[in-house]
């Protein structure tokens, strides 16, 4: 069986496991749309919160940027540390609290502690935002998977990809998103571990990826650590130390808060705390998340540093002996005619990969064509630059089991894996807007009189449009998939979580100062975005250069978020200082949240 046709088999078979299971699972009413009836167990809910929330930024591009990152991969770390450290937020500070409140949204919370549809409208907006910048990864995710493995171009992808959201999250709802991440999980977990002790195996002899990551490089006998062997093959071509550490300690602390506190504002993993049946069961189920997903984190790093060896070695076959530059690098005849580099051609057609023969000499030099101590040996050798013009973060963890010669099964498992983790995200961000749109703004502020039917029907229609809107947005993304999505965690880190955590730990923060703090951390922030990304990201409209040079303090525009919050925070408190304190009831609801009724009776505390 050929290898279209094979991947055809494994993802059009997990598609139908996903619409079947919304259709079993199909939402009747507004609390099954929104909530799932507040009635999924720990462990499930877990696992559905670690699929919600490990998108194609996960699955895709965080072990891409690793592998490429031209700082070297030790600072994408960052990634791993803030996305995981912000669930032991999530569970301490927010997510029991959130289910005590006991209601649907984020947005509704935002509203009644604040005592203000003002506050209530304002919440709408920010995760408005949040969601359609974090989705627009998610799109660009199934774009890149569907363009390869499907042989389709990225923009067909992206259509196909939004038809098979709509199919299963506009009629399932929150209920059948929920079990339909659960099958996407275990999906994307097996296709994401399988290839990656494949690799291991191959290049450590460790079946453990994390352990192989710090073990030996099996062809060396055991004499050289895998690591010193990746460090000696970048540098001989040119690049930056893999494991060298070039960042500023102010950026990487600010980007790694960002991420931290981005993850426990994110609107659409927040919601999934409100489908337990009771406040205990929240934490239990941020416990659970943490543990499904440290499953993969654990393995990313092993699988970007290992497929940066298996592309570099690949162009430049001899690196394996350490004599990167004392023999040829690959040919093009190779290319055209090795049935094990026929991937080459393939992903050379999707465009996230390319080639020039910019020299003429039949071979594809691949190097750092920056370096300066790569000068004098291109100008001896006769190459004009570096001849592996593209590769895209991206395409790196799909390409990885073709580049490790693994079977076509696993190649198939892991196209459905990739498209397991955008899917699942995308609907989860999907239904936060739709919540937002029918429950917090048509509902709550527009007509508060609406049937729960008619509730229902503008949900789903609203969701529609979102669909849309994020295809649109998708096919024209601003960066790669982790990069779009770390935006999102610093708009989210500098709006939802400051009113959050002021909201349940703080009665004196009123809605004045709820609604200011909210404000200035969006708009500053989306400021200093739009400042180095152009204004809804339209090539063109940038007016500073996105360099390290131009940014404020060296702090770049995915580590402003912390900024944003530190402002939210000190708006929030100088503007509730200067107006009057909250009402006595909401005083109380806030101590309500925080201490159970009746707590300290007994030793009279």
């Amino acid at each position: 069986m050929d290898q279209y046709t094979l991947n055809l088999l494994v993802v059009g078979a997990s598609f139908a496991l996903y619409i079947g299971i919304a259709i079993w699972a199909r939402a009747g009413s507004t609390a099954e749309f929104y909530a799932a009836g507040q009635g999924v167990p720990p462990v499930m809910n877990g696992m559905a919160t670690a699929a919600d929330w490990m998108s194609a930024a996960s699955f895709i591009s965080m072990a891409g940027i690793i592998a490429l990152s031209p700082a070297g991969g030790y600072q994408q770390s960052a990634f791993l540390m803030g996305w995981t450290g912000g669930y032991v937020l999530l569970a301490l500070l927010l997510a029991p609290y959130l289910r005590k409140f006991g209601k649907f949204t984020v947005p509704e919370f935002v509203g009644d502690r604040f005592y203000s549809k003002g506050a209530r409208l304002v919440a709408v907006i920010c995760l408005i935002v949040i969601s359609v910048t974090y989705v627009i990864g998610q799109m660009r995710g199934v774009g890149v998977t569907f363009a390869r493995f499907l042989e389709v171009s990225t923009d067909t992808g992206l259509y196909i990809g939004a038809a098979i959201v709509f199919a299963y999250a506009v009629f399932g709802g929150m209920k059948g998103i929920t079990y339909t991440q659960v099958a996407q999980y275990c999906v994307l977990i097996v296709a994401y571990t399988i290839p990656a002790i494949f690799i291991s195996l191959q290049i450590t002899g460790n079946f453990l990826p994390p352990l192989g990551l710090f073990g030996s490089y099996a062809p060396s006998g055991g004499d050289v650590a895998f690591l010193t062997k990746l460090d000696q093959v970048v540098v001989e071509l040119g690049f930056t130390q893999y494991t060298a550490y070039t960042t500023s300690t102010l950026n990487m602390v600010f980007f790694t808060m960002s991420l931290m506190i981005g993850t426990a504002g994110l609107p659409h993993v927040i919601i999934r705390f409100f489908t337990v049946p009771r406040v205990a069961d929240a934490r239990w189920s941020a416990g659970w998340a943490l543990v499904f997903i440290a499953l993969l984190y654990t393995v990313a790093p092993a699988v970007g540093s290992m497929a940066r060896l298996n592309l570099t070695t690949t162009f430049w076959p001899n690196a394996v002996a350490g004599e990167a530059l004392g023999g040829d690098p690959i040919s093009l005849e190779a290319i055209n005619t090795d049935p094990n580099l026929s991937w080459i051609n393939t992903w050379k057609n999707t465009g996230l990969l390319a080639f020039e023969d910019k020299n003429g000499d039949g071979f594809i030099q691949y190097y750092n064509d920056k370096s300066p101590a790569m000068e004098a040996v291109a100008a001896e050798r006769g190459w004009t630059g570096n001849e592996l013009t593209k590769v895209d973060n991206d395409m790196m963890v799909l390409a990885n089991p073709e580049i490790a010669r693994l079977p076509g099964w696993v190649i198939a498992l892991v196209a459905a894996g990739g498209l397991a983790a955008a899917l699942s995200t995308a609907a989860g961000l999907l239904l936060a807007i739709s919540s937002a749109v029918s429950h917090d703004l048509i509902k709550g502020s527009i007509n508060p009189n609406i049937s729960e039917k008619g509730e229902l029907l503008a949900a789903r229609i609203s969701m529609g449009f979102a669909i849309v809107l994020a295809t649109w947005l998708g096919l024209n993304p601003p960066g790669f998939a982790a990069q779009v999505v770390a935006l999102a965690f610093g708009l989210a880190a500098a709006t939802i979580f400051p009113v959050l955590m002021m909201g349940i730990f703080s009665k004196r923060i009123n809605k004045e100062g709820a609604i200011a703090g909210m404000l200035v951390g969006l708009i500053a922030t989306a400021v200093y975005i739009f400042l180095y990304l152009g204004w809804f990201f339209i090539p063109g409209t940038a007016t500073l250069e996105n360099t390290p040079a131009n940014w404020l303090f060296g702090i770049s525009p995915a580590s402003f978020g912390t900024v944003g919050a530190i402002l939210n925070f000190g708006t929030a408190y100088i503007v509730s200082g200067m107006t009057k304190e909250p009402p006595r009831e909401i005083q109380d609801l806030v101590e309500s949240i925080r201490v159970p009724k009746g707590a300290g009776a007994a030793t009279g505390h």
